[in-house]
Formats: C-alpha cells, sequence, structure tokens
C-alpha cells in the first residue's frame, strides 16, 4: 500500500498537538484527518476508515479508552490500527489502554521524527500475515521461516522449535506488542503449558541467544520484538 492510499486518524483535544502532529505526518503523503473528542473520533472512523488511528486517552466528552472499545466493536475496522499518544505513562492507564483493543501505547512529549518513525514501525503491520514472505531479515538477522534456520551477521544459530517460533511470531511484525494469549495461542497452541512462566524462560534464553535489547517487556500484557 502506497502512502499517500494509508488513511491517518489524529485524535486529541489540543489543537497544537494536532497542527503539529498532522503537519509531520502529512509532510510524509499520509491522508490525515482529525477529531478532538472521542464521540467524533468514533464518528469518523466509521466513515472515513482509516488505516491507523492515533488517539490521545484523556478528552473531554468521551476519552480514548471508550473510543477505543467503541471502534474495535465495528467489524470494518478490525484492521485498523490504533495507537495511544498521551502524558500518562502509568501502567494502569496502559494496561487498560491494551485490554481496550489498542495495539501500541507513545507517550509524549515525543520528537516529530521519532513519532514519524513510529508510525512507519505501525503500519509495517499492514502487511497481511499470508504475505510474510518465508524468509524475514531484520537488521543483521535473518529468519527461515520454511528451513527452522536463522542467521545473526551470516553467522547461523540453532534454536529449539518453540524458541523459534515464538521468535518468528514476534518478528513477523516489530514492534506490535503480542499479549501473552496470542503468543500462547500461536506458539503453543493446545498443547499442554507446564507452568504460567513458560514464554518468560523462552524469552530470557532468546534474550541470551539474540540480544537483551530486541526484547521489551510490557508489564501486565505481553512482549515486543525491537527491530
Amino acid at each position: 500500500m502506497k502512502k499517500r492510499d494509508i488513511k491517518i486518524l489524529l485524535v486529541d483535544d489540543e489543537p497544537d498537538i494536532l497542527e503539529i502532529v498532522g503537519y509531520n505526518l502529512s509532510s510524509q503523503g499520509y491522508q490525515i484527518s482529525t477529531a478532538e473528542n472521542g464521540i467524533e473520533a468514533v464518528k469518523k472512523a466509521k466513515k472515513e476508515k482509516p488505516q491507523l488511528i492515533i488517539l490521545d486517552v484523556m478528552m473531554p466528552e468521551m476519552d480514548g479508552i471508550e473510543a477505543c472499545e467503541l471502534i474495535r466493536k465495528v467489524p470494518e475496522l478490525s484492521d485498523t490500527i490504533i495507537t495511544f499518544l498521551t502524558a500518562r505513562g502509568e501502567d494502569y492507564s496502559q494496561m487498560a489502554g491494551f485490554d481496550a483493543g489498542a495495539d501500541d501505547y507513545i507517550t509524549k512529549p515525543i520528537k516529530p521524527k521519532v513519532l514519524v518513525s513510529k508510525v512507519k514501525a505501525l503500519l509495517r503491520r499492514l502487511k497481511d500475515e499470508e504475505q510474510i514472505e518465508e524468509v524475514l531479515k531484520i537488521g543483521d538477522l535473518t529468519i527461515n521461516r520454511e528451513e527452522y534456520k536463522i542467521s545473526i551477521k551470516d553467522e547461523e544459530l540453532v534454536l529449539p522449535r518453540k524458541e523459534f517460533e515464538l521468535l518468528s511470531l514476534l518478528a513477523t511484525k516489530p514492534n506490535k506488542v503480542f499479549k501473552r494469549e496470542e503468543i500462547l495461542d500461536k506458539v503453543w497452541g493446545n498443547e499442554v503449558v507446564v507452568g504460567g512462566r513458560t514464554i518468560d524462560v523462552h524469552i530470557r534464553k532468546l534474550r541470551e541467544k539474540i540480544g537483551d535489547k530486541k526484547f521489551k517487556t510490557i508489564k501486565g500484557v505481553g512482549y515486543k520484538f525491537v527491530d
């Protein structure tokens, strides 16, 4: 999908934020629309069907959490990426956002160039899993999903099956937060999981082999692979 075809809805009750963020993203070629509260955001989302919604939490009339919940109930918006952009950094606020159906969480203040990079990373998730190539290349890391092989700087590394599948899942959508329930479902499926810390143990082993900075823990939610 080309940039000019991508619609981004910005929702914030601060005109300065809408202007600054809108300018920086429109200058990249994206289609930008704005809303100043949750009620307006839900109406515009249903009408315009954006690929990405950047949503503030604290707003009048309807806050971002409630707006996100309502948007997630619209079938036509099931693939829309939603990220919160807010000054609130408390754990409970982030967890409430993820529970409402958000895909990510960006904390203010953020430099425009960093925000643009974040948006580009989020939009990479638009690529359907079915379209993801069997060989993934992310920086120095290469993952061959067909042959169950990975290499770092051309040095091959052998991983046990579940570690490979976990890495492969997280790396298909860099910077996306995968909830623990989703990881268990996609990596372990109906298999019996021994102990509640199975994912944590596998992540720890991957950090030792791939690099600690490549994996980020989102407290109370899950994990993401950092590109």
